[in-house]
């Protein structure tokens, strides 16, 4: 077996500092006799291609991807399809979203000896034009937003999950509404919608918690769909839709299950894979149950098992 830690020195902003994790992991891994190997990203999607390269020879591969969502997702696409290969998330980048739906259990994806006695399950992963989606792709203003947070966190002076309020404030300045032809598994609306998007996980942009009911183990998606709305109602609606309280408002925001989307437009758009963006005119949604393998850490709980439980206490 062979673990690799896929670090981005980039994550979480240029004051979060990787060399003290390097120690760690060499600490660890070095006491505990483990094959093992440290590797830094340099660019965009370099850290798929380094899973694929080292999943690709059939050894078991145990993944660790240490930065933010995006490095998490970037991994889960490289081991995505390989049996041999599982990937998991060291959390150290700007919003670390995906873990947050482990609620109490959490904590332990910054154990780093948690995470290596951890146990490997089946985990659904999203399609989107081939780019694979661990948590939550989404088209509109949240989209953009959350592609235009990396402009904004580096900056000192506002830094870290500041940079999600600088930058939601300047896209809706910009526009929130955008012309889409959405076709879901129930039908297809053309017209001007806010957002769309599209969940595996249950939180992205720095906290926003569209909904409660998402697990990346039950082979569904929760597409949430939000009509056109202006500037006062979408800053009305924002606390109930970041909440998981859509229902509240159902004339404006429209929930689906199911496994398919597709969006499309005229115009080139952008789609936010994980905080990570995609530019098309064509965007094809697909969920693949059980599409990659991912390890939890020791003492932690499937997402399915904390909904429920949290379900049944209300």
């Amino acid at each position: 077996m062979k673990h690799l830690f896929i670090v981005n020195p980039v994550a979480g902003g240029k004051q979060n500092d990787k060399s003290g994790l390097r120690e760690q992991i060499a600490s660890l891994m070095d006491k505990r006799g483990e094959n093992y190997e440290i590797y830094e990203t340099v660019g965009v999607m370099d850290a798929a291609e380094k899973v694929k390269r080292e999943a690709i020879r059939g050894e078991e591969l145990r993944v660790y991807a240490c930065g933010g969502d995006g490095t998490l997702s970037e991994c889960a696409h490289g081991a995505a399809g390989y049996r041999n290969a599982a990937v998991t998330h060291y959390p150290c980048g700007t919003g670390n979203d995906f873990v947050r739906m482990f609620g109490p259990d959490a904590a332990l994806f910054s154990d780093l000896e948690a995470l290596v006695d951890g146990t490997v399950g089946p985990m659904d992963i999203i399609d989107v034009n081939g780019r694979k989606c661990l948590n939550i792709a989404s088209v509109g203003i949240d989209a953009r937003v959350g592609i235009d947070v990396h402009k904004y966190s580096q900056l000192p002076v506002i830094g870290g999950a500041g940079g999600y309020v600088i930058s939601l404030l300047v896209n809706v300045i910009k526009g929130i509404n955008k012309h889409y032809t959405v076709t879901t598994d129930e039908g297809s609306a053309t017209g001007k919608f806010a957002l769309i998007c599209a969940c595996n996980g249950q939180y992205y942009g720095g906290g926003f918690h569209p909904t409660a009911t998402a697990t990346p183990e039950d082979g569904v998606l929760d597409m949430l769909i939000v009509k056109k709305v202006s500037r006062f109602t979408l800053a009305r609606l924002l606390k109930y839709y970041a909440s998981g309280r859509y229902a509240d408002y159902p004339e404006y925001i429209r929930y689906e299950a199911g496994r398919h989307l597709k969006i499309e437009d005229e115009h080139e758009f952008s789609v936010s894979i994980d905080g990570e963006a995609l530019y098309t005119k064509r965007a094809v949604f697909k969920l693949i149950p059980g599409g990659v393998n991912f390890i939890y850490p020791r003492g932690c709980r499937k997402v399915s098992e904390i909904v429920k439980v949290e379900t049944a206490a209300v």
